[in-house]
C-alpha cells in the first residue's frame, strides 16, 4: 500500500514555468514507451511522429471562468467554485482569503454597490456567498480575474494563453493545460494525418487541485467535476481503435464511463468523482498526454497508475536533469 510521501519530489524553483511556450507548439516533449521503457526527447510539433497510427486525440473544450476576486488592496481573495444566477443576485460556493475575515453573517464591499454576504462557512473553509448584483452585471468585470495558479504570478495579458485554442464551454477554475500545447495549426496537420480528435468536456474544479491530506492515499476522497459527451463523440470514440486522451482530464471523462471498451462510450453528461491511482485499471485510455505535475497531487498518482511509481520518479528525474519546464505553462510529455 503505498503512501502519499510515494508521490513527493525535488523540484528546483527555476523550472517552474511563469509563461507559456511561444508559439504554443515549441514547448518541450517528452515521450515515453511502456513497451520498451525508453525516453524520448523532441519539440510538441513533432507530437505526430510519436502517437499510435491512428489514435484518436479526445480534447476537453472546457473554457476557464474568470472567477477569481481580490479587493481590499488584493488584501482579500474569493475564488468562485460554483455559481447560480439570479436576476438580482448570485448565490455562490467560494475559498476565500484570509478565513478569519468572512466569518459567516460579514458582509463585505468589493466597490460601491457591490457586495458579498457570507451566508454559511461549509466543510474545508467553504464559504457560501450571496453577491449583490447578480455575477453577471457588467460592473463585476473590472474585478474578475483569471485564476493562475498560485505558483504563477498572475498576469492578465497572459489569460487568453491560459485557453486552450480549442476552448468553448466556460465552466473551469483551471485551465486543461494539456491541451495548451496545441495551435490550430498543429492540430490540422494532424487531422490530415489521420490523427482524427473528438471534443469532450470537463469543468475543471475543486477534484482536480485540491491537495491530498490522508497519507494513504486510498482514503482521499475526490470532490466531483461536471463532465459531458455529446452523441457525435460518443459514437466517433466508440469507433476508435486506439485513444489518446489529451490531458488527465480528458481520461478522467474516459475512465468514468461505464462498463468496457467493448460496450463502447456512452454519450451523456453528470458528475465524476474518479480517483485514478496504481492499482486502479485504466479501461479506454490508450495513450496519454500530459504536463509535469505537482508532488503529491492526484494528477502525479494518474500518471502513476500509467507507468508505475518507480518509472515516473525515473521520468521525472530526467526531466529536471534536461531542464524542462513544469506544472500548468510547462513543457509536455506523452505516454505510449
Amino acid at each position: 500500500m503505498l503512501s502519499l510521501s510515494d508521490y513527493d519530489y525535488s523540484l528546483p524553483e527555476e523550472l517552474i514555468a511563469q509563461e507559456p511556450a511561444t508559439p504554443r507548439d515549441h514547448s518541450k516533449l517528452l515521450i515515453y514507451s511502456r513497451e520498451d521503457k525508453t525516453i524520448t526527447h523532441d519539440r510538441f510539433f513533432n507530437l505526430g511522429k510519436y502517437l499510435h497510427p491512428g489514435t484518436r486525440l479526445v480534447l476537453n473544450n472546457t473554457r476557464v471562468n474568470a472567477c477569481r476576486i481580490t479587493f481590499d488592496s488584493s488584501s482579500r481573495e474569493l475564488f468562485f467554485l460554483e455559481e447560480e444566477h439570479a436576476h438580482d443576485q448570485t448565490m455562490a460556493t467560494a475559498m476565500v482569503r484570509p478565513g478569519k475575515k468572512f466569518k459567516s453573517g460579514s458582509c463585505h464591499e468589493i466597490a460601491p454597490g457591490l457586495t458579498a454576504e457570507v451566508l454559511d462557512v461549509l466543510e474545508g473553509g467553504l464559504r457560501k456567498l450571496r453577491l449583490t448584483p447578480s455575477l453577471t452585471d457588467s460592473r463585476w468585470k473590472p474585478f474578475q480575474q483569471t485564476p493562475f495558479p498560485p505558483y504563477i504570478s498572475p498576469n492578465e495579458e497572459l489569460s487568453e494563453r491560459y485557453q486552450t485554442v480549442f476552448s468553448k464551454d466556460e465552466g473551469s477554475r483551471a485551465a486543461p493545460t494539456a491541451g495548451l500545447h496545441f495551435t490550430p495549426e498543429l492540430l490540422e496537420e494532424l487531422r490530415e494525418n489521420g490523427f482524427h480528435q473528438s471534443e469532450i468536456t470537463l469543468h475543471v474544479g475543486l477534484g482536480t487541485f485540491a491537495p491530498v491530506k490522508a497519507d494513504t492515499i486510498e482514503e482521499h476522497e475526490m470532490h466531483s467535476e461536471w463532465w459531458r459527451i455529446t452523441p457525435d463523440a460518443a459514437e466517433e470514440l466508440s469507433r476508435a481503435s486506439h485513444r489518446t486522451a489529451v490531458g488527465t482530464t480528458s481520461m478522467r471523462v474516459l475512465e468514468s464511463q461505464p462498463g468496457t471498451p467493448e460496450t463502447g462510450i456512452h454519450a451523456g453528461s453528470g458528475d465524476t468523482s474518479i480517483f485514478i491511482f496504481p492499482g486502479v485499471p485504466i479501461r479506454f485510455t490508450d495513450s496519454l498526454i500530459t504536463n509535469f505535475h505537482l508532488p503529491k497531487s492526484t494528477l502525479l498518482m494518474l500518471v502513476a497508475a500509467m507507468i508505475g511509481v518507480e518509472e515516473m520518479h525515473r521520468i521525472y528525474r530526467e526531466a529536471i536533469e534536461q531542464r524542462y519546464r513544469f506544472y500548468s505553462f510547462g513543457d509536455a510529455m506523452l505516454v505510449v
